[in-house]
């Protein structure tokens, strides 16, 4: 059944600048007021659960080309600040909350999240009910949307009299927009030069640990800190570099001196990332140590041979409860993703399935799903038993925490100091154990 709220014509459009409407492509309106910047915007329309941590999402690229909704009612209490940012600029297409702070209420904050979304061109809504918004995208999956304010609500009509713009030509424009499905985004948000994150804290100034390129599909800023924090030197490429950019960071290193390769979280549909898996097939085929995040891991389960698909509305927030087979822990974790792996997540039996990763007649060998999402048991991680290679769906980073993967980063250290310890051992916990592999418990 489709919700609309009526959009009464305005006795002055003067009067009803602030005025806003939040159209969804199966006609659905709900109308509240501008927050923000004013004019026309449109996206995927999702929505993000998280209590806390609204500048990282902001500022994180895998937003691009979506409209997010928060779950959380009331947004903006602390402000913005200058050193939170995940990235230069905001990436989310519009906003949309139920009940914005009417002051800013933090000693870091330099102006209000109104102002800054304004600054930055970023057209928002506020005063809708969110909470309906939201049960209506998880029991008819996320859509396309559009939020009109200011002048984009009104047209001249005859006689050259301002007339409110009728519903269904704004249902058009959403139903015009590009959907996300075949969507290749990460060349949208990718740096366009090389730049390094030397080690940091008690490494600063030494010799790196390791030495990682960090291919550039819509990286956050504290990814490659969580790294240099460990001892190595970050050399992040764009997402347009051939293997042969990457081998060449790696020239006039010491004989034997730990290199891995890292492909980052980022925007659009894996199944268009054509460029990535092949450049992650060439890494893999040399025998270095790989680890991704996010976009990353949909790219590993590509390059692997398993396919992908869209989730009905994904899962974005702070507090995505994921099970680490290696560990037998249950993490609390970041995510923002709306797509995920099809990789067989159980043995039949309730055990985690040891599969041979289809591409090529399985020339990489045995893959195990390592993490699984205990909400609907997505995959969340792979981990290749016969190749120096993992990833994990969500975000270890989480500048906004929380920080139960952290050691992720140590893991992957370990991976490209100590090769000869890998794969890691399946815990013994809830019969996740593939059959022929041993069991030890972590600590």
């Amino acid at each position: 059944m489709t919700t609309t709220t009526d959009l009464a014509a305005p006795t002055a459009p003067a009067a009803e600048l602030t005025r806003a409407a939040l159209v969804l492509e199966d006609g659905s309106t709900f109308t509240g007021r501008a927050y923000g910047a004013t004019g026309s915007t449109f996206g995927e329309l999702v929505f993000s659960t998280g209590m806390t941590g609204y500048q990282e999402t902001l500022t994180d690229p895998s937003y691009h080309r979506q409209i997010v909704v928060m779950t959380a009612p009331h947004v903006g209490n602390t402000g913005v600040n200058d050193d939170d940012p995940e990235s230069a600029r905001i990436w989310v297409s519009g906003y949309v909350v139920r009940d914005p702070a009417r002051r800013v209420s933090n000693w870091r904050a330099r102006r209000s999240l109104d102002e800054e979304l304004a600054a930055q061109g970023v057209v928002g809504v506020s005063g809708l009910d969110t909470r309906a918004l939201t049960r209506r995208l998880r029991e008819e999956g996320v859509m396309r949307a559009g939020i009109f304010s200011g002048d984009a609500l009104f047209e001249t009509g005859p006689g050259g009299r301002t007339r409110e713009r009728p519903v269904s030509d704004l249902v058009a424009e959403v139903r015009a927009s590009p959907q996300m499905a075949g969507a290749n985004l990460a060349p949208e948000v990718s740096t366009r030069e090389v730049y390094v994150v030397e080690p940091s804290g008690e490494f600063a100034g030494r010799a790196p640990v390791a030495t990682v390129v960090a291919v550039d599909l819509g990286i956050k800023a504290m990814t490659p800190r969580r790294l240099a924090e460990r001892g190595v030197r970050v050399v992040v490429v764009p997402q347009s570099s051939s293997v042969e950019d990457v081998l060449a960071v790696f020239e006039g290193l010491p004989e034997g001196a730990a290199r891995g390769v890292f492909f980052s979280n980022g925007p659009g549909d894996p199944d268009a990332a054509e460029h990535e898996v092949g450049l992650l097939r060439a890494v893999l085929d040399r025998g270095i140590p790989f680890f991704g995040i996010c976009f990353g891991n949909q790219i590993l389960g590509r390059a692997l041979g398993y396919g992908t698909f869209k989730l009905g509305y994904g899962h974005r927030g702070i507090n995505q409860p994921v099970l680490d087979r290696t560990t037998g822990k249950v993490e609390v974790t970041a995510h923002n993703h709306g797509f995920a792996v099809d990789a067989p997540v159980s043995d039949g039996s309730g055990g985690a399935a040891v599969s041979t990763a289809p591409h090529e007649g399985g020339r990489y060998g045995r893959v195990v799903v390592s993490h699984v999402g205990l909400n609907d048991q997505v995959v969340e991680g792979l981990t290749c038993l016969d190749l120096p290679a993992f990833s994990v769906q969500y975000h270890p980073e989480a500048a906004a925490g929380p920080h139960d993967a952290a050691y992720l980063f140590d893991r992957f250290v370990g991976l490209m100091t100590e090769p000869g310890v890998w794969p890691p051992r399946l815990a013994a916990s809830g019969g996740s154990v593939p059959a022929g592999h041993e069991i030890e418990e972590e600590h």
